[in-house]
């Protein structure tokens, strides 16, 4: 197992994780959103009628998928540990930051890859902020940045993320009046749910093996010149970009790219908002999805933040579309800039001697 921790062993998980969400894209979930984050956590929200948007409402069983996924090797793994107590309402804050500044842009930084891998300019001209955004957060990282530390709780109190997401997944599929589900557009295209399950399962469980997370990578890099965890990122993009050309629908270039807009500077600074945000939360949207299926609440905490900010960002306008950014959602994104550095400096240790 030793070859699993190594960088060429984390491109073959990688690879492995490119393969499931080229599958969930064969099977019907929308083009370049084989498997986002934050667009689905968005449905969910909308499902569960948080946000009335009517083209973006189902329950996506992807998420409960990556989250249980996670959850059942970190048991077997023995890597299952209950922990809580780092910072809750901060780590709430920062999940809604992430959400608000993905759909600013339109994707998680799972989604940016994918939109990458696809030949959509957008996605490398947003990475240009999320780099810069990962950036900044190294660098309050280094001044001294922290959250404070976490302890261990009663085993069951980790398990509450996983254990809610699988009883929402259920009702979904047998009592489906409970929720609302969309008749058109992004919302109405998706996978059989038993097949999104299980892909969903078997993602969370090499992303959980592999520590998949794009926001670490690329602080990695920045930190320690460390690229280990970037080989992840890499299998990814490679069998996506394979199935791609492949399947036809590369298409290199920044206009007509499926649930893209071509606004740049949003582009970037929602990118910037979700990188600097990760590193402050200790992981990007699919990281802390991983780390509250291996028991921590805090992570789950963010997770629900998350939640939140999507249904927050549909109520009040926030939120991008293929057309553009919205004016709400331009001043959010600037003032999630500045409440994350004031998060920052509060947060550090020179502030607190």
């Amino acid at each position: 197992m030793d070859f699993l921790k190594k960088k060429p062993g984390l491109f073959v998980l990688g690879v492995l994780g490119g393969v499931l969400a080229a599958i969930l894209a064969v099977a019907g979930n929308p083009g370049n959103m084989a498997l986002c984050i934050a667009c689905f956590i968005r449905d969910i929200a909308g499902g569960m009628k948080l946000h009335t948007a009517p083209i973006v409402q189902y329950i996506r069983p992807e998420i409960a998928g990556i989250v249980l996924g996670a959850f059942v090797l970190s048991l077997v793994t023995r890597e299952y540990r209950s922990q809580a107590g780092s910072s809750p309402a901060i780590r709430f804050v920062l999940g809604f930051a992430m959400m608000t500044g993905a759909l600013v842009f339109l994707g998680c930084p799972l989604r940016m890859v994918l939109r990458m891998s696809a030949g959509d300019l957008n996605a490398y001209v947003a990475l240009i902020g999320f780099v810069l955004g990962v950036g900044t957060g190294a660098l309050l990282l280094k001044k001294g940045f922290s959250l404070g530390r976490t302890y261990d709780t009663r085993p069951a109190s980790g398990a509450v993320l996983p254990v809610a997401l699988a009883v929402l997944f259920i009702l979904s599929v047998t009592a489906a009046g409970l929720f609302a589900f969309s008749a058109e557009r992004p919302g109405s295209m998706h996978a059989p749910a038993a097949l999104a399950l299980v892909c969903g399962l078997a993602f969370g469980a090499l992303a959980q093996r592999s520590r998949m997370c794009f926001a670490g990578s690329v602080r990695d890099i920045l930190l320690m010149k460390d690229f280990t965890l970037i080989c992840v990122i890499g299998g990814v993009f490679v069998a996506m970009l394979v199935y791609n050309i492949a399947n036809g629908s590369f298409q290199l270039g920044f206009a007509g790219q499926p649930v893209a807009h071509t606004e740049h500077l949003w582009n970037i600074l929602g990118m910037y908002v979700v990188g600097l945000a990760a590193v402050l939360a200790g992981g990007c949207p699919l990281r802390q999805l991983i780390l509250a299926g291996q028991g921590s609440s805090d992570a789950a905490m963010t997770c629900i933040g998350m939640l939140v900010g999507a249904a927050c960002a549909h109520n009040f306008q926030l939120a991008s579309s293929a057309d553009g950014t919205t004016s709400g959602g331009r001043v959010v994104c600037v003032a999630m800039i500045v409440l994350l550095l004031v998060i920052a400096a509060a947060c550090s240790r020179r502030a607190k001697n």
